[in-house]
């Protein structure tokens, strides 16, 4: 498994924790920088586990979307390209945990 291919794995994890610093949830940021080394332990747990994290991460962002249009749309600000944009982080997050269904994440966490 090459760099590139653990690449949107950590990439999805380094724009959580900043998320989450930038809300003051600084454990939260301190545990998403932590979990991408879960990607050097080989049990399918650990896989399980990054993939779980990566999930709610997704989840998180659409929750973030919800909340920052509502607040747009109260100040009558456009909020369309902040959704587009944050949408886009939430595929992407969410994309990176289907990496773990590839051939090569299977044979590597034994799945």
């Amino acid at each position: 498994m090459t760099m590139l291919a653990i690449f949107p794995i950590i990439l999805s994890f380094l724009l959580l924790a900043a998320h989450f610093y930038r809300g003051g949830l600084v454990a939260l940021a301190a545990a998403c920088l932590l979990l991408p080394l879960l990607l050097f332990v080989r049990k399918p747990r650990a896989a399980r586990t990054i993939q779980i994290a990566l999930l709610l991460g997704a989840v998180e962002w659409v929750r973030t979307i919800v909340v920052f249009a509502q607040a747009r749309m109260e100040l009558g600000y456009p909020y369309l390209r902040m959704a587009v944009i944050l949408g886009a982080i939430a595929l992407f997050t969410a994309g990176s945990a289907l990496l773990f269904k590839t051939a090569a994440f299977r044979n590597r966490y034994n799945r």
